[in-house]
C-alpha cells in the first residue's frame, strides 16, 4: 500500500485539490484527476518535452516532477494558455506556420516558446534552437517550429 497525500494548488488560474499517491508524477495527476491531456508522457525520462507543464512560472518535465511538489504551487498547462475565445499569439503562430504534424509534441513546444518569448521577446535563431533543444519532434517539423517562434515574437510585439 502506497502513502497518499492531499495537495492544493492553482491549476490554470483556478483552485484545485487532489488526493495523490506520494509516488505519482504531475503529468499522471493532471491526466487522471483533471482530464487535462495536453501534457503526455513519452520518454519517461524528461528528455523529449512532451510532458512539459509550467510550475510557478518555470517549465518542468511533468513525467519527473512529483505531484506532491506542486502543493501550494501555480500549475499551468496548455489547456489554460488561452482560457477565452481567442488563442494565445504563440498558438496562432503555430497554426499559421503549420508547426506541427501529428501534434504530439506541440503542447510542449508551445509552452516552451511562450516561456522563451517571456524571457527574450526577440530571440535569434540560435537562441530559439538552444531554448527548444529539450523538446523533440519526431515528425521533423523543426523549420516550421522555428518560423512559428519568429511569427509569435512579431505578433506579441504588435499586440496581436
Amino acid at each position: 500500500m502506497s502513502a497518499t497525500r492531499h495537495i492544493r494548488f492553482t491549476l490554470n488560474g483556478r483552485p484545485a485539490a487532489a488526493e495523490i499517491g506520494t509516488h505519482e508524477t504531475l503529468v499522471d495527476v493532471l491526466r487522471d484527476r483533471f482530464a487535462l491531456f495536453g501534457a503526455r508522457e513519452s520518454c519517461g525520462q524528461g528528455l523529449c518535452g512532451c510532458c512539459t507543464v509550467v510550475v510557478d512560472g518555470r517549465a518542468v518535465s511533468g513525467c519527473l516532477f512529483l505531484a506532491a511538489a506542486a502543493d501550494g504551487a501555480r500549475v499551468d498547462t496548455i489547456e489554460g494558455l488561452a482560457p477565452g475565445e481567442r488563442l494565445d499569439p504563440v498558438q496562432e503562430a503555430f497554426i499559421e506556420c503549420g508547426a506541427f504534424q501529428c501534434g504530439f509534441c506541440t503542447p510542449g513546444f508551445v509552452l516552451m516558446t511562450k516561456q522563451l518569448l517571456d524571457e527574450n521577446p526577440e530571440p535569434s535563431e540560435d537562441e530559439i534552437k538552444h531554448y527548444l533543444s529539450g523538446n523533440l519532434c519526431r515528425c521533423g517539423a523543426y523549420p516550421e517550429i522555428i518560423e512559428a517562434v519568429r511569427v509569435a515574437s512579431r505578433k506579441r510585439k504588435s499586440g496581436g
